[in-house]
């Protein structure tokens, strides 16, 4: 289902020109390509542990372009996967790189504006036979304008897996949040999420700890897509510590904002090239 829409009127200018430099096949498991204007999507296999093999949706994207996290933020499109073509598959579970803010001619919106692998851990219905991974992608990329892509992209998987995973794939793994409880030791963390005021006057305050306050960023996103709310603004706090503070709009009617679960997604800097991140799922203090 889509959340959000804000796609530009079709370009009536010259068609612009994408050139993506597409690399040869590699040896571990990939498929074709599927190049809609602006981007290229593809399906590429790793290694098995388990019964869960892993896998990765990868998204070129033309200079200048950027897509869309699984929450966009005021404006923009999330990707919507449909994986029912595939054979010998109970279920596939997307993983998320930490992603950045930028800006769309005065909305803010989340992604990512350089090529991305997204993780799959993708589980059989019987880990002894073949996996048939079938995606259909509906996404939105961006140059200047905003505009829906589709891509149909398929790959069979051996059973016992694909070649050793990638050094891409790995370090699209790298980048996704690693899981902590609130209240967490060490930097990145999360220290508290408070409900503060009444009314009109109503904020979430978040208090965290950062590595690199100057680059450190957070989402937060409600338990369903039916909320949407607003990118927080980052704030000096004391000792140190950096205060994220939103207030309270994009709450579904009816919902009780209090009793309901939200997730923080903290993003530290880059520590050796890889970017420190956190994810934690927690109903907010109250007074």
């Amino acid at each position: 289902m889509i959340t959000h829409s804000r796609l530009a009127a079709p370009l009536l200018a010259a068609p612009l020109v994408v050139a993506l430099s597409l690399p040869p096949a590699r040896a571990e498991v990939e498929s074709p390509w599927s190049a809609p204007e602006g981007t290229a999507v593809r399906l590429v296999a790793g290694a098995r542990e388990g019964v869960v093999h892993h896998a990765g949706v990868e998204i070129r994207l033309a200079s200048g372009w950027k897509t869309y996290w699984r929450y966009p933020g005021d404006a923009g499109i999330p990707p919507q996967f449909n994986w029912g073509d595939s054979d010998n598959v109970e279920r596939v579970e997307i993983d998320w790189p930490a992603p950045i803010r930028f800006d769309e001619g005065g909305a803010t919106s989340i992604g990512y504006k350089h090529d991305v692998i997204l993780p799959l851990r993708v589980v059989p219905k019987d880990p002894g036979q073949p996996v048939r991974l079938d995606l259909a992608l509906d996404f939105a990329v961006c140059s200047t304008i905003c505009q829906p892509a589709s891509a149909s992209v398929a790959l069979d998987i051996p059973a016992a897996g694909a070649a050793p995973t990638s050094p891409a794939l790995e370090n699209a793994t790298a980048q996704v949040p690693r899981p902590v409880g609130m209240g967490a030791s060490g930097a990145p963390a999360i220290e508290e999420a408070r409900l503060e005021g009444t009314g009109d006057k109503a904020r979430i305050r978040v208090t965290a700890r950062l590595a690199d306050s100057a680059a450190g960023d957070l989402f937060v996103e409600g338990p369903n897509e039916d909320w949407a709310l607003p990118l927080p603004e980052r704030q000096p706090g004391a000792d140190g510590r950096t205060v994220f503070v939103l207030p309270v709009e994009g709450v579904p009617k009816g919902a009780s904002l209090a009793d309901s679960p939200l997730r923080f997604t903290l993003v530290d800097g880059k520590d050796a090239g890889a970017v420190r991140a956190v994810e934690a799922t927690a109903r907010l203090s109250t007074p």
